[in-house]
């Protein structure tokens, strides 16, 4: 019996290094083109399933799985916006600086049936206090571009986090741990 076929609903070759890091290499990528604004007064939690859910459902499959996923930067009840420019960037760095922020990275997978199943990983971040030049430095690099909260984990911003407890893969995307165990529940040959 042949493997179940895979879609990932996501376009960001950080997502696909990651699931290749499960041994899986997506059948195809089909990006969901949905309106990402949070509803008013919603919670990071639910804005983040919330996101996943309607990308996956979004997303162009024959009698593939679809996997989505999304990732929200949050301070307290605060959900952090995609930095789109400098400004934003620099304003999401300075509100982190020295304190701790969460990352929620949601995955839901579609079946070929329609049905959904999802994931949420929760993760703990906290940034070292940050000089105004570390921020200037860090927004020279460019790494902020499009990025929930202004920040790449996997890139110099690492070097900046004073701790972490929870998934590093979660806040870089993709959470490993709760991706492989949705993934094998639906029949993906995982080791």
């Amino acid at each position: 019996m042949a493997p179940p076929r895979l879609i990932l609903a996501s376009a960001s070759p950080r997502r696909r290094d990651l699931i290749a890091r499960l041994g899986l290499e997506p059948d195809g990528i089909s990006p969901a083109d949905i309106d990402e604004n949070p509803l008013k007064g919603e919670l990071p939690r639910p804005y983040a399933t919330r996101m996943a859910r309607e990308k996956a459902q979004a997303a162009t499959s024959d009698d593939a799985h679809v996997l989505a996923g999304d990732t929200v930067v949050a301070v307290g009840r605060r959900i952090l916006p995609k930095a789109e420019d400098a400004d934003t960037a620099r304003e999401c760095l300075a509100l982190m600086s020295g304190r701790r922020h969460r990352v929620l990275s949601a995955i839901a997978l579609r079946a070929p049936d329609g049905t959904i199943r999802e994931r949420l990983s929760e993760t703990i971040v906290r940034f070292k206090p940050l000089h105004a030049e570390e921020i200037e430095a860090y927004i020279e690099s460019g790494e902020w571009e499009g990025k929930a909260g202004g920040y790449a984990i996997q890139g110099r911003a690492e070097g900046l986090i004073a701790w972490i407890e929870g998934s590093h893969s979660g806040v870089v995307g993709l959470p490993l741990f709760e991706t492989r165990a949705l993934l094998k529940s639906a029949g993906f040959p995982i080791g």
